[in-house]
């Protein structure tokens, strides 16, 4: 059993460059329950925040300060909330890039809540068979419940479907075994 942190960070990222993006909303959406259930802090990112040096970074050193931080934040944070668009039946190149670029060790056992969005449903499976299989090769702790968002979930470019809220809360409760409820904080 991992050890509770008293206040978790907890960090967002969106495998999206769009700017305002379905996904940074669904990613944001998730961090502000798990916010709420659990306290601490939370930072959010997308892969905008990590150009223009992503692409031709060959390794983690070879990304200027500021993306460093944002990669640095990822590895260090109590719990993921990881999200891509889906194209072409997968999560984004550079996704997978930055994916690419972190140590095999860095995310054992990280609790990791994983989510993606796309144009159909004939996308919904992408989290099952395309990004859980990625983070079991880092030996993460994919929580059960993956959430899948298609444009029947969204109004207004916000997550606002009755099951797709739902299905968000029921995954982020499923952060419980690695964070503390804050009533839970409140009552000991």
């Amino acid at each position: 059993m991992p050890v509770l942190p008293s206040s978790p960070r907890l960090v967002g990222f969106s495998g999206s460059l769009s700017r305002p993006s379905k996904t940074r909303a669904l990613v944001d959406l998730a961090l502000a329950k798990a916010q709420t259930r659990f306290g601490g802090q939370t930072e959010s990112y997308d892969l905008g925040d990590l150009q223009p040096a992503l692409g031709q970074a060959g390794t983690l050193d070879d990304l200027p300060a500021p993306a460093r931080a944002v990669v640095e934040a990822i590895l260090q944070a109590d719990a993921l909330v990881l999200a891509s668009p889906v194209y072409k039946g997968s999560y984004t190149g550079l996704f997978k890039h930055l994916i690419d670029l972190i140590e095999p060790t860095a995310l054992r056992g990280k609790p990791v809540l994983l989510a993606a969005t796309g144009g159909g449903d004939k996308h919904a499976l992408v989290v099952e068979f395309q990004l859980r299989p990625l983070l079991a090769f880092f030996e993460a702790a994919s929580l059960p419940t993956g959430i899948y968002a298609g444009p029947a979930d969204f109004e207004n470019g916000q997550p606002a479907s009755a099951a797709l809220i739902e299905r968000l809360d029921r995954a982020v409760a499923q952060f419980d075994p690695w964070l503390v409820p804050k009533a839970a904080r409140a009552a000991a």
